[in-house]
């Protein structure tokens, strides 16, 4: 070996010691800030009012989620050890430990999901009755009952595959621990699937830390255990599928994450093309399967969704943020909401025929996984960004995409999602620090993508 080649081997060697000994340094902060968060949040002796424990908590999860974006480059600009993987892992496992011991701390959701399950295994569609209903009396208890949000007025809002997720997890895990283990089992399905996805695509295991270390699974999946969970398992799942060719297996997988939080249905055009039909034939299908043990209470089996559209003020317009901006310009006309509803579904049917029509598969698994996640990535987010949502989780079925999709505009509204937790819409500081970074960033990806089509 000539000195020089010596030289530039120690000097990378100095690299990649400095580059581990950083990233090791972030997991452990990652994990303390978790610890931080949940002494924040349950510590009764803090002297600190409802209003400023729950900013100090957002601030460290703002905190986790710069350090996050400070770790992703760490393990993408060089190779690193194999041993880098467990330290992944290792801390992922770390923080997860700590909000899966906790109860719920920030959202009531989970009290909702266990009563469903308890609902149907008594033989009851839960589609039919309020949580307050007469005829559900005999399933109350103190632990679960009274926690339910929305008992006297909603009927549940979720889609059937949520419902048989919930109707499972009372048989095999009673109870709020077997509710958040069973979303914590997604989790780390979403992680074992992306750990195969990065190998196929011939990239270091060590960056499945983009959806391993990122504070919303660690808080919203396993922490309050939120359905969420299982559209980002499934979809990191379908990833999986798709790239092994099984088509009908992929479209069951889409099927079911769709049927989690519908959300997660816009990615669809992602994965099929027009001749196809095993796909399309299997998710039609899994949808009726889905809906089978339900359907017979007719329109009711749609839950609140509708009462949920009137009631986040989506259907006129006053829950979506860019709408929100403009009234504040000018008063809008009562059609707005109409037209921009429009606008966003001629946008994304313009996307989902591109994608369709235009783009040719590689045959190769690992670039087939990426290109697809790099298309389910921008639908997802050009959905999210369109309907502002103002609950951090809803962002959630985005990380295992970002996992593979290198996307700026992606990685902030990711980081920044805890934020939204501080106030609703009308606050308009909290979205406009959310969502106009994401389109400013989303407009330097459009450049970058193509500068690299250009070379």
């Amino acid at each position: 070996m000539t000195w020089a080649a010596t030289v530039r081997a120690r000097r990378e060697s100095v690299i990649r010691a400095a580059g581990i000994a950083e990233l090791a340094a972030i997991g452990v902060a990652l994990v303390i800030l978790v610890a931080l968060g949940l002494l924040i949040l349950s510590w009764d002796q803090l002297p600190l009012d409802g209003d400023s424990r729950a900013r100090l908590f957002v601030a460290t999860e703002c905190l986790a989620g710069l350090l996050w974006l400070a770790a992703i480059p760490l393990v993408r600009r060089a190779t690193l050890p194999r041993h880098t993987l467990w330290i992944v892992l290792t801390a992922a496992v770390a923080m997860r430990a700590l909000t899966l011991a906790a109860p719920p701390l920030l959202s009531s959701d989970i009290y909702r999901y266990v009563w469903d399950g308890r609902v149907q295994l008594a033989g009851i569609n839960p589609y039919r009755y309020l949580p307050d209903a007469p005829e559900l009396s005999f399933l109350r208890d103190a632990a679960v009952f009274p926690h339910i949000n929305r008992a006297d007025y909603a009927p549940t809002i979720y889609p059937p595959a949520a419902e048989a997720l919930f109707a499972l997890a009372a048989v095999v895990a009673p109870g709020l621990y077997g509710m958040k283990a069973v979303m914590t089992a997604f989790d780390a399905l979403a992680i074992v699937a992306l750990l195969r996805l990065l190998r196929l695509a011939g990239r270091e295991s060590g960056e499945v830390l983009i959806y391993a270390w990122l504070p919303l699974p660690v808080w919203e999946f396993v922490g309050n255990g939120h359905i969420d969970a299982a559209a980002a398992g499934l979809l990191a799942l379908a990833l999986w599928l798709a790239a092994y060719g099984r088509p009908a297996r992929t479209g069951a997988a889409l099927a079911a994450a769709a049927l989690t939080k519908f959300l997660p249905a816009v990615v669809l055009p992602v994965f099929w093309r027009p001749r196809d039909w095993r796909l399309l034939v299997a998710f039609v299908l899994s949808v009726g399967a889905f809906y089978a043990p339900y359907v017979a209470i007719g329109p009711r089996v749609l839950g609140y969704l509708g009462g949920y559209v009137t009631e986040e003020k989506i259907g006129h317009g006053g829950g979506i943020f860019l709408l929100q901006v403009l009234d504040r310009v000018v008063p809008l006309p009562p059609w707005a909401a109409a037209a921009y509803a429009a606008i966003v579904l001629v946008v994304l049917a313009g996307l989902a025929a591109r994608f369709v029509f235009t783009t040719v598969l590689p045959t190769a698994p690992g670039a087939r996984a990426v290109l697809q996640a790099r298309q389910a990535a921008i639908l997802g987010a050009v959905l999210l960004v369109a309907l502002s949502p103002h609950y951090p989780w809803y962002l959630g079925w985005l990380a295992p995409l970002a996992c593979l999709a290198s996307f700026a505009s992606v990685y902030w509204l990711l980081a920044a999602a805890p934020l939204l937790a501080l106030g609703p819409i009308e606050h308009l500081l909290i979205p406009v620090a959310v969502y106009l970074p994401a389109a400013a960033l989303a407009v330097l990806d459009v450049h970058r993508s193509q500068r690299r089509i250009a070379r």
